[in-house]
């Protein structure tokens, strides 16, 4: 029930958020469009839209890795949610993008929206706090069973620790009134994910690495 519960959460998000889309771009008052103001290349609107985006990709490549890993209904149903959710999110994110006409790479380095642009280079293809190694990603597509779904959520719950992070600086930075509603959504149900790990985690005698 806690899984079906997630997932009805998430499919209710994406449709708030696909609705405020709409929104963002136009309001039908009296069947006049209202313009809206894009915000700046630069600015943290687009910042977390191109970070997050490039974060959830690797979620969703992760979650369908450890589908093919393991028979278990638990975690292959927990990986099918949040590849679907962040699928959904991560197309939202960069259609906002092509609605404010930026671009979806930047020459800044990952995380200077946040004021984090002069930390350390990621190592082994991890770009951004919380973010799998390239070495990681290789080991979790070589385990099987049990192994493959302990490493898969301790994997997960420190990708969703750098989400949560870096969803909490939109809330905190960003301008665009869908962005943050979608932000503040991430960091309550990745929370929410976060503890049901734990405990799927417990019941396979292993915790999270952190």
């Amino acid at each position: 029930m806690r899984h079906i519960g997630l997932i009805a959460g998430a499919a209710a998000a994406a449709l708030v958020a696909t609705g405020a889309i709409t929104y963002a771009v136009a309001e039908d008052s009296g069947g006049a469009r209202r313009t809206v103001e894009a915000p700046a290349a630069g600015s943290a609107d687009a910042g977390f839209a191109r970070d997050m985006a490039v974060h959830h990709q690797q979620a969703v490549e992760m979650s369908f890795i450890v589908r093919d890993r393991t028979a278990d209904t638990e975690v292959r149903r927990l990986a099918y949610d949040i590849a679907q959710t962040q699928a959904n999110q991560r197309g939202m994110l960069l259609g906002w993008l092509d609605l404010w006409e930026l671009p979806k790479v930047s020459a800044d380095p990952p995380m200077t929206w946040m004021g984090m642009g002069d930390m350390p280079a990621g190592q082994d293809g991890a770009l951004m706090p919380g973010m799998a190694t390239d070495s990681e990603m290789r080991r979790l597509g070589e385990l099987g069973g049990r192994q493959a779904e302990v490493f898969y959520l301790q994997l997960m719950t420190d990708h969703h620790k750098g989400g949560v992070h870096m969803a909490g600086g939109c809330v905190a930075r960003c301008t665009v009134g869908v962005e943050k509603r979608l932000a503040r959504g991430m960091v309550e149900s990745q929370r929410s994910e976060m503890r049901l790990m734990a405990d799927m985690l417990k019941e396979r005698g292993a915790a999270p690495r952190s």
